[in-house]
């Protein structure tokens, strides 16, 4: 292999993060419509009306596992940030509390 020859790059992976970085609303319209697609080929290779049913379910199926990826993505983002020293504010809070003094009063 020559080394002005480049190994070449992976078309479809620009086209996945793209997808990824889409909207959730959008990617749920598109998941259910995809999903009616499916229905209708069924529907029009069968030729029984309920097939198309099994594709709107495929494609709602489909929206919410987007719903539910988008979910966990953002909680995991939420528990990394929560980490950073500067935003743990529930450890400032525990420790303010240590300060103060519910016992008797003194004045």
């Amino acid at each position: 292999m020559a080394e002005n020859e480049q190994e070449p790059k992976p078309r479809v992976k620009p086209i996945i993060e793209a997808a990824d970085s889409l909207s959730l609303g959008i990617s749920m319209v598109v998941a259910v419509l995809i999903g009616v697609g499916i229905g209708w080929l069924l529907k029009n290779l069968t030729g029984a009306y309920w097939t198309f049913w099994i594709g709107v379910a495929i494609g709602i199926a489909a929206a919410i596992l987007n719903v539910y990826k988008a979910y966990s993505k953002q909680y995991k983002e939420f528990e990394e940030l929560s980490k950073e020293p500067r935003y743990a504010i529930k450890k400032q809070l525990e420790d303010d509390d240590d300060d103060e003094d519910y016992g008797e009063k003194s004045y």
